[in-house]
């Protein structure tokens, strides 16, 4: 039955009106929990319909007052449905968001020509976030992925060791928590630069291609469908498969942005309960804080409970709180900022509020210049003991034009999530398409020097359980080797000042054989070194 031109504007307001009422259910959807929202097909479909309509009667659309901005809401849509589904589920194509962005900035530039009294404020915010967000690693676009790839990841010569390796206890990454927040920091809508990057690390690099480019559609009435860069069109298929069936399950990720501390601890208490058996959650928070003036006497810390009128909370506390030592004492009042507000509350989050998660196995990594005060976790856990991956408090750089955060997102987080680019920032290196041999010989040099720490940690029958148990998941071991390789660099960089506030610490410690003092770490950052030709910036006292 043909579709009169009448019919045509009618049937496409109802269908907007039906995907709008559909998206109103999914929008405020949480970004954590297992449970899968049953209704996200029913919206994909929907929008899947709208924008199958809007393509076949494109030229009718436009004759009846169709603008090109009604198009863009549409996009925008299906835009923030991907974002919410990708932010659910891990399992969301990003590279349809980035491209649904793209569209969307031709979009805009098109409406501001079109209609130049409108100030289109908000969307040149959005503009504005999104430019300086893909501007922080655009140097970097054609290396390697921040995903796990099993071509760049997985280590020939290791591998054996780590098939073999098998500890009393195995568990696996099912879920995250991921948290970033400094002023003024690079962020596009509630996504920060260090929260990205940390969230592409716990991911796996799809094997194919999860869309397709196609500038002209032609359809059987004789018209064609202009797909290119300036249409403001996409070729989006809602309905396809978004996960790579050749490859894990991503872990679930909970992002979030300028949490109060009980909004915070309420969704890892949620993570906690629905945690599966044989599994391990990691928690990631980067913020600044501020180390306390008050610390906890002798006599208060042999006991085993301990009181902070602060917090008004009574909480227990072991005689071991870092080192096994009972005469040690900490700060009471350390803590990190979850937002703006510096002055204690909603705001705070303090070492000891995290205490009651580590019932469940936790795999902590705190980027803080208050990051130590994190220390009092180890000895007092729960339960389970945890995993503690803590940043130096003061960044390391040739230059001290490349130390803003605000700007380049934390040193820490980008040595476990792009280690090399880590460097190249670190000695103020500045990188082109001349240096892709360059950049390719150092990948090798720290992939070898990786596959060989595998094989050291995958040989040992000394290692602790707490690193035992999670080295055969890919995604941590990473981070792991990615660690051991960071606080090497930073060990042995030359400086004026005392080496300790610029390095990072793990609790419990890892095993000897693969700490900064052993020859087989030492001599892979010598290579390096030599390589980068920055081999001055270094002391290497023991060889």
């Amino acid at each position: 039955m043909t579709t009169s031109n009448d019919d045509v504007p009618t049937n496409f307001r109802s269908l907007v009106e039906s995907a709008e009422r559909k998206f109103a259910k999914v929008r405020d959807t949480a970004w954590y929990g297992r449970q899968p929202n049953h209704y996200f097909p029913k919206v994909f479909k929907s929008y899947m319909k709208l924008w199958e309509y809007q393509q076949k009667n494109r030229s009718k659309l436009v004759e009846s007052g169709l603008q090109r901005w009604e198009i863009g809401e549409i996009a925008s849509r299906i835009g923030q449905l991907y974002f919410v589904q990708y932010m659910r589920t891990s399992e969301a194509r990003w590279e349809m968001v980035n491209l649904l962005l793209d569209r969307f900035s031709g979009l805009l530039h098109d409406s501001k020509s079109k209609f130049p009294d409108t100030t289109f404020k908000e969307w040149k915010v959005v503009m504005q976030e999104m430019v300086r967000f893909m501007k922080v690693d655009a140097a970097f676009l054609n290396t390697r992925p921040l995903r796990y790839c099993a071509m760049f990841d997985s280590h020939p010569k290791s591998l054996p060791y780590v098939a073999r390796f098998h500890a009393k206890k195995v568990l696996k990454l099912r879920d995250a928590l991921l948290m970033s927040y400094h002023r003024n920091e690079v962020k596009f809508a509630e996504l920060t630069i260090d929260t990205f990057r940390m969230l592409q690390c716990l991911e796996w690099e799809p094997s194919g291609s999860f869309y397709q480019k196609q500038p002209v559609e032609s359809h059987e009435n004789g018209t064609t469908t202009d797909q290119s860069a300036t249409s403001g069109l996409i070729d989006i298929n809602l309905v396809a498969d978004m996960t790579d069936p050749s490859l894990p399950p991503n872990p679930k990720k909970a992002i979030l942005y300028r949490p109060s501390a009980t909004q915070l601890l309420a969704v890892l208490a949620s993570i906690c309960d629905e945690l599966p058996a044989d599994s391990v959650m990691l928690i990631y928070i980067a913020a600044s804080g501020e180390s306390g003036q008050t610390t906890v006497p002798q006599k208060h810390i042999s006991g085993s409970v301990r009181t902070s009128l602060k917090l008004n909370t009574v909480y227990e506390q072991p005689i071991s709180l870092v080192n096994g030592k009972g005469g040690s004492s900490h700060p009471v009042e350390s803590s990190i900022w979850l937002g703006p507000t510096r002055r204690g509350g909603s705001n705070n989050l303090y070492p000891v509020d995290l205490i009651p998660f580590t019932r469940r196995p936790t795999f902590f990594i705190i980027d803080s210049d208050n990051s130590h005060s994190f220390k009092v976790l180890h000895g007092a856990e729960r339960g389970e003991p945890a995993a503690l991956l803590l940043s130096p408090l003061k960044p390391t750089f040739k230059s001290q034009s490349s130390a803003d955060i605000a700007q380049n997102g934390s040193q820490f987080t980008l040595f476990l999530t792009a280690p090399l680019r880590a460097c190249w920032q670190m000695f103020g290196l500045a990188y082109s398409d001349d240096e892709v041999d360059v950049m390719e010989d150092a990948e090798s040099i720290v992939s070898a020097a990786f596959s060989e720490w595998e094989v050291i940690l995958c040989s040992l029958t000394s290692v602790d359980l707490v690193w035992a148990q999670v080295l055969s998941e890919p995604l941590l071991r990473r981070i792991i080797l990615r660690f051991i390789f960071c606080r090497s660099v930073l060990t042995f960089f030359r400086r004026r000042e005392e080496n300790d506030p610029y390095l990072p610490v793990c609790f419990p410690e890892l095993p000897d054989s693969v700490s900064p003092n052993s020859e087989v770490v030492q001599s892979a950052v010598m290579r390096l070194a030599d390589h980068l030709k920055v081999s001055h910036c270094f002391r290497f006292d023991n060889l």
